[in-house]
């Protein structure tokens, strides 16, 4: 089974909708739901496939755990609902955290993540989708993970900017 993240911005009326009705999750990431609120309805979203992890590991240093806020892909946040382990997760920050959050992104150099990268040691940490050694149809697995930490720092900006939630959605 795949685990994509989405990433997904929530007004705090949708927040608190979310949290005392998780078994709408799916509907409000499939956008057929926004439990009433006209603001929400603006919501802005982010789909980073599978790189989730292979970004915690650069923004981190580590497969699982890393110090907040930069390790939020994997940590943190209020649960939404009761997922199995195994079925993935879902996550909200609130404004404040996703504020910090931001700060925090724009403040990690570039240079920090590409000098982490290391496909050997990526494949040992069983870092999904474990094929960092083995690039498929010429692709640089380095260049799209910077290119996708380039669209997670400006959507998690934009997110803050707005004084929204964040929710994080892997599955």
């Amino acid at each position: 089974m795949e685990m994509l993240c989405t990433l997904r911005s929530a007004t705090e009326a949708q927040h608190q909708a979310l949290l005392k009705a998780p078994e709408r999750l799916q509907d409000f990431l499939d956008d057929e739901e926004d439990f009433g609120d006209a603001e929400g309805v603006k919501f802005l979203e982010l789909d980073i496939g599978e790189s989730w992890h292979g970004l915690q590991y650069l923004m981190t240093g580590k497969a699982w755990e890393g110090t907040a806020p930069l390790d939020f892909l994997v940590r943190g946040g209020e649960d939404v609902g009761d997922i199995p382990s195994d079925e993935g997760t879902a996550r909200v920050f609130q404004p404040a955290e996703v504020k910090k959050l931001s700060e925090s992104l724009h403040a990690l150099p570039l240079d920090t993540l590409r000098g982490r990268f290391d496909a050997g040691k990526m494949q040992q940490l069983d870092i999904y989708p474990v094929l960092w050694d083995e690039p498929a149809d010429d692709a640089d697995p380095l260049a799209e993970l910077v290119s996708y930490f380039a669209e997670l720092r400006k959507f998690v900006s934009q997110v803050a900017q707005r004084g929204h939630a964040l929710l994080v959605h892997i599955g």
